[in-house]
């Protein structure tokens, strides 16, 4: 499970160094991200390389993720739920959508880090634990919307 309390303040740094500069590569490609959600077609035919836009949102995002998993280990949900509820709120313009889903992804783990620390103090709840109990539902809203 994973678990926000074992990182020193040098992984943090490395880290976040990390995580900023592929923020700053997806944000420069949100052009094309918005491009290729209405279509590989309509997105080719606009003039991006979908191939290799795919392999490489593919590579960066796969860096990151693994940057964020080696530091804090599993936290489930998290990467399903926010997006989605960040295009129901602020549309699906990626350049409104990649910061605010970051934010907002950082605040509800911290808020839900702090609940599992303190739902049953002294002991401590992972926090998977927590945003599963908010995840799970939310992910079975989206399944049971999409079908007929």
């Amino acid at each position: 499970m994973g678990d926000l309390s074992r990182a020193s303040a040098g992984e943090i740094f490395v880290a976040a160094l990390c995580l900023t500069g592929g923020f700053i590569l997806l944000y420069a490609r949100a052009r094309q991200l918005n491009l290729m959600v209405q279509g590989e077609d309509t997105a080719a035919h606009l003039g991006v390389n979908v191939p290799r836009t795919k392999k490489w949102l593919l590579g960066v995002t796969s860096l990151m993720i693994s940057v964020a998993v080696s530091l804090s280990g599993i936290i489930g949900f998290v990467g399903i739920m926010v997006p989605h509820l960040m295009r129901l709120a602020f549309g699906s313009d990626h350049r409104l959508l990649l910061p605010v889903s970051g934010l907002f992804g950082a605040a509800f783990l911290i808020a839900a880090d702090t609940l599992a620390r303190t739902a049953l103090a002294p002991a401590e709840l992972p926090v998977g634990v927590i945003t599963a109990l908010c995840g799970a539902p939310y992910f079975i809203f989206l399944l049971k919307r999409k079908t007929f």
